[in-house]
């Protein structure tokens, strides 16, 4: 049992990426559905796949690397609000990640979407996850 599918679902994207792998799976929620959008439509990989199955169904991403030096698009992938400890903040709150070059997701009362979404739509929520 995972106490913390945000984080699992990060852990599985970093390790992939640490072993080379160009594909990762990992169970399906609408939560990490949305994460998944929000990376591809950001760039951070190339491409995703959800699969029903009987059970909570799967989501396949391909993990995007540099053509010349084999690195990953994503150089850190960091989990900010945890179970133990939630993080939250206010538009004029949210702060840039690698001075605008990374995104923060947030959860908000309009649903999940990247820092930059939230301040164009003046709401503030919880911090779940920094990305560069």
């Amino acid at each position: 049992m995972v106490t913390d599918p945000i984080a699992d679902f990060l852990t599985r994207i970093r390790n992939a990426q640490m072993a080379g792998h160009r594909i990762v799976e990992i169970p399906a929620s609408n939560l990490k559905k949305r994460l998944t959008e929000i990376l591809y439509n950001q760039g951070y990989i190339l491409k995703y796949k959800f699969e029903e199955d009987n059970k909570q169904g799967l989501i396949k991403i391909a993990l995007k690397y540099d053509a010349n030096s084999k690195q990953p698009a994503i150089q850190s992938l960091e989990r900010v609000s945890r179970p133990g400890l939630r993080q939250y903040a206010k538009p004029a709150e949210i702060r840039r990640v690698k001075n605008g070059l990374g995104i923060a997701i947030l959860s908000t009362s309009k649903g999940v979407m990247t820092d930059k979404d939230a301040k164009a739509q003046n709401v503030g929520g919880e911090v779940l996850c920094h990305i560069y």
